[in-house]
């Protein structure tokens, strides 16, 4: 038996002995109390406000949200639990402008054989950093229905990966699949689609005006994601159209490693400016002099994708993405949790810090920024409660995700039955195809070794629209939900026992993020 083995049994054992802290019942009641409906919808719809005109990473709009929820932590009595002293932790980006005639993808056969492909007319950025980049690679074509349990890494570490999709219909487990590539090593995935020329020019000439990504601390500036029509590739290599078909019409999970193949990327650009973006932290000091140097976390995602173009589906006349459930419902819980936790006595063992980060639809970057620059050390985190997207969907239903991989799934389970009251019912996760573990903020904690839950009542029709507005929040439900979660935050802070990871998930998620 391993020491995560042992450690993970006797949390479990304990847990149902600990005392928590001197808090009676009649307080805590009390303090969930605060969080109610009415102010649930009162915060969401300043939050998802016209006037915070969807809050991109970096907008004004980000930034006064960011500066809202500091003052609300102020008023509560919270300290501040950014950099220097102040609400902040600033997360640094950069915004550059491509240039297309300096940029070009090259692919080049052992024959002499060569395609050359221009980000003027043929190549379009998908995903990751844009920084200026010069590499190569070998070259391997994996078919569209590629599953990630039946990838091998070894096929794809310092490859250029070339997958044909349709854009338009990605099957299931896509995300999956190209995630266990990415983590795998690859350099660069290169989908090569079937969009129509005239769409493909709209959305390439959306890749000329100035974007931001983040920062990185490495000059490698992450794995990177192009899109490249299929009949720029053919009109040069007509031999392709036979391999894009085969690969296409393939049953199952087809990886070919190309040897004969090598391709290189070459990525110009000019910088115009450096800015910065917001993680709003507020501290709560625990009341025990022993664990009050240690830490519950509960986060949400202040930001969202801005105005129509990008990400944003303008519905109508209506171009703004003002994101009340994404993630304007997960903030505003951050904020009520800190009111009801800063009520007199219900001030719990351990310390709490309440996070809200930024350029979570960027690529999880706030919280990224966050566990690689803490404030406080990050073996002093004892687990991390993330909420992303709750306020719409079931009146009585919450989605768990995380909850098989720590004992924090059993410590819900056993609150959530002592407050029936609630009306909530948490369930495992119900959308194991969409990946959903690797794409909140938690998964940053996670990585880092700390035990985490992540609560979400899932994805709508109006999500990433402008139809995602505040007036259609159930601001009753996410209101029981969030005393809920009260309730579990006073369990998880009140009690010495630190929550365990199950030595299986440890292994595959935490150990499995090193290499």
């Amino acid at each position: 038996m391993n020491r995560h083995t042992r450690g993970y049994l006797a949390a479990v054992l304990l847990l149902a002995a600990a005392p928590l802290a001197a808090q009676s019942a009649k307080d805590l009641a009390k303090a969930a109390a605060t969080i109610t409906e009415a102010d649930v919808r009162k915060r969401i719809f300043l939050i998802a406000d016209d006037s915070m005109r969807g809050r991109d990473t970096p907008s004004p709009g980000l930034e006064m949200t960011a500066a809202y929820v500091a003052s609300e932590f102020q008023r509560f009595g919270l300290k501040p639990g950014g950099e220097n002293g102040t609400w902040f932790v600033r997360l640094p980006l950069i915004r550059q402008q491509l240039l297309p005639a300096r940029s070009v993808l090259t692919f080049g056969g052992a024959d002499g054989s060569q395609i050359a492909l221009p980000f003027s007319s043929s190549v379009r950025i998908l995903d990751g950093s844009s920084q200026a980049v010069e590499l190569s690679g070998g070259v391997v074509i994996v078919n569209t229905m590629a599953d990630a349990k039946d990838l091998k890494p070894e096929e794809f570490k310092d490859r250029v990966v070339v997958w044909p999709l349709n854009l338009d219909s990605l099957p299931p487990g896509l995300q999956a699949a190209a995630g266990a590539i990415l983590q795998a090593g690859a350099k660069v995935i290169v989908v090569v689609s079937t969009t129509d020329p005239l769409t493909f020019a709209g959305r390439l000439a959306g890749q000329l005006r100035p974007w931001v990504s983040r920062a990185s601390d490495s000059a490698s500036g992450g794995p990177i994601v192009l899109e490249v029509p299929e009949r720029e590739i053919v009109a040069q290599f007509p031999a392709a159209a036979q391999t894009f078909g085969d690969m296409r019409g393939a049953p199952g999970t087809v990886v070919q490693v190309l040897p004969d193949w090598t391709a290189s990327l070459k990525i110009a650009d000019s910088v115009i400016d450096r800015p910065t973006a917001p993680v709003t932290v507020g501290r709560l000091e625990g009341s025990d002099k022993k664990l009050a140097g240690t830490y519950l976390v509960y986060s949400a995602h202040m930001d969202h994708i801005g105005v129509a173009g990008g990400q944003c589906e303008a519905m109508g006349a209506d171009s703004i993405c003002n994101g009340a459930d994404d993630d304007g419902s997960g903030t505003v819980g951050v904020v009520e949790l800190a009111e009801a936790f800063s009520q007199k006595k219900a001030r719990p063992r351990r310390s709490v810090l309440f996070i809200g980060v930024s350029g979570e639809e960027k690529g999880l970057w706030g919280s990224s920024w966050f566990v690689d620059h803490p404030t406080v050390p990050l073996d002093s985190i004892v687990a991390d409660l993330n909420i992303d997207m709750i306020g719409r969907n079931w009146k009585d239903t919450v989605v768990a995700i995380g909850r098989e991989h720590s004992n924090l799934g059993t410590t819900l389970d056993s609150v959530n039955a002592r407050h029936p009251e609630l009306g909530m019912r948490p369930v495992a996760d119900l959308w194991p195809q969409e990946n959903l573990y690797f794409r909140s903020d938690h998964y940053n904690f996670a990585r880092k070794g700390i035990p985490i839950l992540f609560f979400t009542t899932g994805l709508h029709a109006d999500y990433h629209k402008a139809s995602d507005s505040p007036d259609k929040i159930d601001a009753e439900k996410e209101a029981r939900l969030l005393q809920l979660l009260f309730y579990l935050g006073q369990e998880v802070a009140g009690n010495p026992v630190r929550p365990a990871w199950n030595p299986e998930s440890y292994e595959k998620i935490v150990k499995g993020a090193q290499h």
